[in-house]
């Protein structure tokens, strides 16, 4: 009977969310906004959606993105332990009920380097921010802003209650506002990106009016044309030609013998091209980057020029704003902070992987259980394996055991000649 009465409680406490479901339960409260297009995503500007721009800007968000940010506790200046708080949460797990941290922090990074700025929104908190010293923060939003005041900027926010974007005004005061750091570089009216900008969109136009429909043809006609009937038969004949190309079939027409035609549909040599390839290095370069970042060609050290140069600067602006705003001063002087914290061994190819745990490990820097969980591989049972120590040394005397400090005279009992 026992058995039956916990199956019988195990089954009804189940849910399938496909299964007795009744058509008209949902019918009785106020479900919010629909929409069929998903009013949280954010879309690139015109200028830079249509432009060289927008597989550059998701890049970098990507890249930045999988740097984590953490909610630390620091003393003089170095890293002691994570804090377990919500705003850690918001940071590294899920920033709110449609986003999670990764998503959160790449909208983030999109969002500055195309508007050249954005805002952290404090959605949720159990305190009032206005009238509260001290509040946890559970949910964050990345916004756009519209304008700005001495102690205020009005923001547009996605409100995950209603279902669509709202305008609100909030202070500075606690809402970090991130510029981008290469605002002169990407944002600026007279920025390189913009220059370059003009000139593709100057080399399209000379491209679709060469690849347009037009014959661009010169038809020399027998006789000299001064007088206005000679030029009024000099237009009845080009309107002759373009009545025979229009009504036949394969565009075929016929000429006079005495008719010259020449065609004039040549390309044109200008210097576009030139510049537009001058100004594109010139961008990838103030960018600290290089086009083989981005089609995957890229070597260690120019990976690691452009996560030192490109995209730590970007998330550091990000981090060192978040610092200001979310850590009050009575925190900071107990230690809190916001950190970031990059994987070292992420652009490391598998064949320098060995030597370098073996350097990590003899310089007892980390632990061999800490670097199999670098890798991917579980942590080991045997507690030496948590030890920082140098397994080359032998932990008697603290000197490299030699192959003559090794005591073999067990494997030679039975061979003694």
């Amino acid at each position: 009977m026992e058995f039956f009465s916990r199956f019988k409680s195990a089954a009804k406490a189940a849910y399938n969310a496909f299964s007795n479901k009744d058509p008209t339960q949902y019918l009785n409260y106020e479900t919010g906004f629909g929409n069929s297009y998903y009013g949280m995503s954010r879309r690139l500007s015109y200028s830079n959606e249509k432009s060289i721009m927008a597989p550059i800007i998701n890049q970098i968000g990507v890249d930045a993105s999988e740097i984590p940010l953490h909610h630390v506790l620091i003393d003089n200046d170095m890293y002691q332990d994570i804090l377990d708080t919500d705003l850690n949460y918001c940071l590294s797990v899920q920033a709110n009920k449609d986003q999670t941290a990764t998503e959160f922090l790449r909208d983030l990074y999109t969002s500055i380097l195309d508007e050249g700025a954005a805002a952290i929104v404090i959605t949720d908190a159990d305190g009032n921010p206005y009238t509260s010293d001290s509040y946890k923060i559970t949910a964050l939003r990345v916004a756009k802003i519209l304008n700005w005041y001495p102690d205020y900027v009005r923001v547009r926010v996605y409100n995950d209650n209603k279902g669509i974007q709202e305008e609100i005004v909030v202070p500075k005061a606690f809402t970090p506002i991130i510029e981008n750091p290469f605002y002169s570089v990407m944002n600026s009216e007279n920025s390189t990106l913009r220059r370059l900008i003009r000139k593709l969109n100057l080399l399209d136009s000379v491209d679709e009016a060469s690849s347009s429909g037009k014959l661009d043809l010169i038809v020399q006609l027998p006789y000299t044309i001064r007088t206005e009937s000679r030029r009024k038969e000099a237009e009845q004949r080009r309107n002759d030609i373009e009545r025979q190309l229009i009504g036949s079939r394969y565009g075929i027409a016929y000429a006079d013998a005495t008719e010259r035609i020449t065609q004039l549909n040549r390309p044109v040599e200008n210097s576009l091209l030139s510049q537009v390839e001058y100004l594109t290095k010139s961008f990838y370069s103030q960018l600290g980057i290089s086009e083989k970042v981005f089609n995957g060609e890229a070597g260690d050290l120019e990976m690691t020029n452009y996560y030192s140069r490109t995209v730590e600067p970007l998330v550091k602006a990000v981090v060192n704003k978040m610092d200001v705003s979310f850590i009050s001063s009575n925190s900071r002087t107990r230690g809190q902070a916001i950190a970031f914290f990059r994987d070292p061994f992420k652009l490391l190819p598998i064949t320098s992987m060995a030597d370098a745990a073996d350097k990590f490990t003899r310089n007892e820097i980390l632990s061999s259980n800490e670097i199999r969980s670098l890798i991917g591989y579980r942590p080991d049972d045997d507690p030496r394996s948590d030890e920082l120590r140098n397994k080359n040394l032998n932990p008697d005397s603290g000197s490299v055991a030699t192959p003559d400090e090794i005591d073999d005279s067990d494997d030679y009992d039975d061979f003694n000649i």
